[in-house]
């Protein structure tokens, strides 16, 4: 069939055939399927878990510069959509009260350095059989998970056994700062004599005032939107492998953090260091 005929039954003009062979795509529309590709790239290599802030910074560590509403553009086009939303908490009234236990943060969250304050609290995390109690350690300096242990019951030697984790891995001189919530757990006689054997100085949230300890509280929402609201655990031992790798391959070594200029809590330390 000849150029002409073919046109006709296309129902096309052969000065649009033409000038569709001399077509030559614009620049804008090359580059959107370059970065498509090097974004979802990001996206998948992350589970679904970085946004636009995250992706731009991941693409800002290879050369490349790219503005936000054209990341979010092109996610939409792809079909892809990150895991939840940031939620900022706000500062919520600071009157102390008459807690034997003193609250030393006051919600200030920063340290000049590492191993200096480390705060703690426990989570649940369902699974098919029975639930599982997660309690966590982090160091507020790097944001870093220092020391993490999980049971099926909520008994004190689960927040023991994840705070000397902590200590058996990072050392912290005398002195050490542990801010916790006010729950039995951290209150009992147990969790007290382990602090005061290692130097450690007890610092308490205020009852019913979650944001005396609102790091922790981020990490938990951050760590069920990323992970456990997206997961079916069949059992508790499939959620302690799922959790480990999240913690200790994902979250302290690769993660960004935007309290940290968008690099994972194991790159400050080193770049820190």
């Amino acid at each position: 069939m000849n150029i002409k005929k073919a046109c006709k039954l296309l129902h096309v003009s052969r000065s649009g055939y033409y000038k569709y062979l001399h077509w030559t795509p614009p620049r804008r529309l090359i580059e959107n399927e370059v970065y498509k590709d090097k974004i979802k790239a990001i996206f998948e290599a992350n589970h679904g878990r970085y946004g636009t802030i995250r992706i731009q910074k991941s693409l800002e560590q290879e050369g490349i510069r790219v503005n936000r509403k054209r990341i979010g553009r092109l996610l939409h086009e792809m079909g892809l959509i990150a895991k939840g939303a940031r939620y900022r908490y706000k500062h919520y009234n600071k009157k102390t009260d008459n807690n034997d236990i003193p609250n030393l943060l006051n919600q200030v969250f920063k340290s000049s350095s590492k191993n200096k304050i480390w705060v703690g609290d426990i989570t649940y995390i369902p699974t098919q059989s029975k639930t599982l109690y997660l309690a966590v350690f982090i160091d507020i300096y790097s944001r870093k998970v220092v020391g993490w242990a999980m049971s099926t019951r909520m008994k004190s030697s689960l927040v023991v056994d994840a705070f000397l984790q902590g200590i058996g891995k990072e050392h912290p001189a005398e002195g050490l700062v542990v801010h916790t919530v006010h729950g039995s757990q951290f209150t009992g006689d147990l969790f007290t004599r382990v602090l005061k054997a290692h130097g450690a100085v007890h610092s308490e949230s205020r009852k019913g005032n979650p944001y005396d300890n609102a790091l922790m509280e981020s990490f938990y929402r951050t760590i069920k939107r990323e992970l456990i609201q997206d997961s079916v655990f069949q059992n508790p031992e499939q959620a302690r492998s799922e959790i480990f790798k999240y913690i200790e391959i994902y979250y302290n070594i690769k993660r960004m953090h935007s309290a940290l200029g968008y690099i994972s809590p194991v790159q400050y330390e080193i770049k820190n260091s």
